[in-house]
């Protein structure tokens, strides 16, 4: 699916995303959604119970500018 298409379809959720392809700046491209939820606590859940290794986990609503994202790799 098509990161417009997922947009879309899951409007104003957390969506856990199979990433099939990422353009040079690693701005998701396509993907297909393996879970979505508008709780982001359910997306973590399914990650830690599927553990997919190629994933992307993306909000498609406007995050509010007092929001602070942080990201973290870890090795499993």
């Amino acid at each position: 699916m098509k990161w417009k298409e997922i947009v879309k379809s899951f409007k104003d959720e957390w969506v856990l995303i199979d990433v099939k392809e990422v353009n040079e700046d690693f701005n998701l491209k396509e993907g297909d959604v393996i879970a979505h939820a508008k709780d982001k606590e359910q997306i973590y859940r399914k990650l830690l119970e599927l553990r997919p290794r190629n994933f992307s986990i993306e909000y498609t609503g406007k995050i509010p500018e007092d929001i602070a994202v942080v990201l973290r790799y870890e090795n499993i």
